[in-house]
């Protein structure tokens, strides 16, 4: 079986893509690859950019020769930073104090079908989506083994990009071979259907769990993105699966995936290297500070949620604008008192007693608050210092400006939270739902919980273990809690105080721009 380094790879072959891909959502204007060069087709570069376009933006480093014409490439095109984006600015999670069009609509809970930022979201799900058609295209006659592998890798990341479609804007346009027409809309429930038989089917062509290469995609994968899809598919159908969520989840639970033993080097520059960290990670996104560079993916976690004064990070580059709200920061702690001020994230973590409350809230001249009085003052709210560039063994990293950090996008600990809730909400073994909530908490040094255990305990420990991970918007809509009145947080909706808003935000609407180009679409309620 032939495999690649992904990682080395997609620097030479972010660029040198020679893809013949009409677009499939024309008013966005997403333009072929490289259409400069000839349309010929190279199977293992395309493969390859495939992967990449999960990190990278564009053909010559960190910006240039944007995948995606007409938007800021760095700002609304990066795959990972558009998920941290949408589905944590308007969460009980984080807020952002940058001005930038569309910015304050996201924390405010009142955007449009123009905002930016969900319109460079939508492109590039959809340029991907594309991406991955033209590379099953080419390669449909072919049978050998490594092309049937590589078909099965693409394929999943093709429903990827699709659960996202389905989770974010329910009824996009669906396509599964390129082509010049405007394609149909999709409704959730079909989409969902599609979804779960694509997945299945690409299963047994894929590499056994942790058998391939780090970052290559493998059952577990499958097994992963399954469960979450169960996990909310009374969202997306009306019908619950809970049961089949805890099947998968179990899979992944027993599939050779362990829990690192140090929360905090899942997040540091090494995580592909420390075998620890590794053990857990599933499905990292790629960078390194040398070879791949990106505004996207890991530097944006960093860089979004650092700024002088705080304990160095690993990078120059620090812009500040996101920090916890106070509603997160009560995850740790019972009253508001308890939150130590003035100290580092390591003294936080040790006075929280969870090595996962990694917040720093200053110092005796960089002072942080707990509360948020101003949205746009970015030392109002603590800092999350999660997020690093810094290796665990003490070496420096490969670049000063540039991360190494990859996301650990699927990690172990997604599968016992997924069957603790599964479990609970099938009324089953309240005491085996408990046992698998404590094993995250045993991992981060804190109390097991010992009373009957609630679906909203189950809530709290996965904003505690995945905060700033680009889950909460998800989780939020599953519980009812997303836009009622009936949970509420600091600036929730744009008030001080939080405030219930209409259920159909729940969706984010379709980007008026491909409304306008395909006559298919209709828009989603409320918009």
């Amino acid at each position: 079986m032939i495999r690649y380094n992904y990682k080395s790879l997609l620097p030479t072959l972010a660029f040198a893509i020679a893809c013949s891909v009409g677009s499939c959502t024309n008013d966005l204007d997403i333009s072929p690859i490289n259409p400069q060069i000839s349309g010929s087709f190279n199977q293992d570069e395309v493969y390859a950019k495939v992967y990449a376009t999960l990190s990278l933006t564009g053909q010559e480093g960190a910006a240039g020769n944007s995948d995606i014409a007409g938007t800021e490439e760095g700002t609304n095109t990066p795959f990972y930073r558009m998920i941290l984006t949408l589905y944590e600015y308007p969460t009980d999670e984080v807020i952002c104090s940058w001005s930038d069009p569309g910015i304050p609509d996201l924390f405010q809970m009142g955007w449009g079908d123009s905002n930016l930022a969900l319109e460079g979201f939508y492109a590039r799900l959809m340029f991907d989506v594309t991406l991955c058609n033209h590379f099953l295209d080419e390669t449909e006659s072919l049978s050998d083994e490594n092309t049937l592998r590589q078909r099965a890798e693409i394929r999943f990341i093709r429903a990827l990009n699709y659960y996202y479609l389905l989770d974010a804007f329910g009824n996009p346009p669906f396509v599964t071979s390129v082509s010049s027409e405007t394609p149909p809309q999709i409704q959730q429930k079909d989409l969902f259907d599609f979804l779960e038989t694509e997945l299945l089917e690409v299963e047994p062509d894929l590499v056994d769990a942790r058998a391939g290469l780090f970052g290559q995609v493998d059952k577990a994968c499958v097994w992963m993105l399954l469960s979450r899809l169960y996990l909310n598919a009374e969202v997306y159908t009306g019908t619950p699966r809970w049961s089949d969520a805890i099947a998968y989840a179990d899979r992944v639970i027993a599939s050779g995936y362990d829990l690192c033993d140090t929360y905090s080097e899942l997040f540091m520059a090494d995580n592909d290297e420390n075998t620890e960290a590794m053990q857990e990670i599933i499905l990292p996104l790629r960078l390194d500070g040398a070879q791949s560079r990106s505004y996207g993916a890991a530097q944006f976690a960093i860089a979004a949620t650092h700024t002088s004064g705080m304990t160095p990070w690993g990078t120059s580059e620090g812009w500040g604008g996101v920090r916890a709200r106070e509603a997160l920061v009560m995850k740790f702690f019972e009253q508001e008192t308890e939150v130590p001020l003035q100290v580092d994230e390591n003294e936080m973590a040790q006075q929280a007693g969870d090595d996962r409350a990694l917040f720093f809230s200053g110092s005796e001249n960089d002072a942080r608050t707990l509360a948020i009085d101003d949205p746009y003052t970015f030392k109002q709210g603590l800092s999350i210092a999660k997020w690093t560039n810094i290796r665990s063994d003490g070496q420096p990293a490969h670049d000063a400006t540039w991360v190494d950090t990859d996301v650990p996008f699927f990690r172990l600990a997604e599968a016992y939270l997924t069957k603790a809730e599964a479990i609970l909400r099938n009324g089953g073994n309240a005491e085996e739902a408990r046992e698998a909530i404590n094993t995250l908490r045993r991992r981060a040094h804190a109390d097991e919980l010992s009373a009957p255990l609630t679906l909203d305990d189950i809530l709290d420990e996965k904003a505690r273990e995945f905060y700033f991970e680009g889950q909460r918007r998800t989780d939020l809509i599953r519980y009812g809690y997303f836009t009622s009145a009936q949970y509420l947080w600091d600036w929730k909706a744009g008030e001080r105080n939080g405030k219930g808003i209409s259920a159909d935000y729940n969706l984010f609407p379709i980007p008026a721009s491909d409304l306008n180009a395909n006559s298919n679409l209709e828009q989603n309620k409320g918009y």
